[in-house]
């Protein structure tokens, strides 16, 4: 098995952090403006990327506003049967944002441009909790 993991230190209250990452307004304005998406837990949250890609997410977790564990159910074939897990430290008024993507069966190309990708949307993340702006697909 393979994981893609990202931390990085976010210059924004956790809360922020957690509503970037389980609401609709805030998944829509850091990773794509395609975005259904409710923080319940058992919700089906959707995402469009162009006329291609797309990911039906279940929502597994929400732990206090500390971690938040998604499933994949539906999309890209190799991220199938995938868990996405983001953990949120808070740290002096700021988030510490441990990120991982569990259970990949290899590590193929597609692998490494996801791993890629992540990256350049984390960090679409970090600019809009601390901006205001982020940069998501569009």
């Amino acid at each position: 098995m393979a994981n893609i993991k990202h931390n990085l230190l976010i210059e924004s209250p956790t809360q922020n952090v957690y509503d970037a990452i389980t609401t609709e307004k805030g998944l829509s304005e850091w990773w794509t403006n395609d975005t259904i998406a409710k923080p319940e837990v058992g919700f089906i949250n959707q995402f469009k990327f162009g006329p291609a890609h797309y990911k039906k997410i279940k929502v597994s977790e929400l732990n206090g506003k500390n971690k938040v564990i998604w499933e994949l159910i539906e999309g890209d074939e190799e991220w199938l049967d995938t868990k996405i897990v983001f953990q949120l430290d808070e740290k002096d008024g700021n988030t510490f944002l441990k990120f991982s993507h569990l259970k990949w069966k290899e590590e193929t190309d597609y692998f490494g441009i996801c791993n890629y990708h992540w990256a350049k949307f984390l960090i679409s993340l970090k600019s809009l909790c601390e901006t205001g702006t982020g940069q998501p697909f569009k």
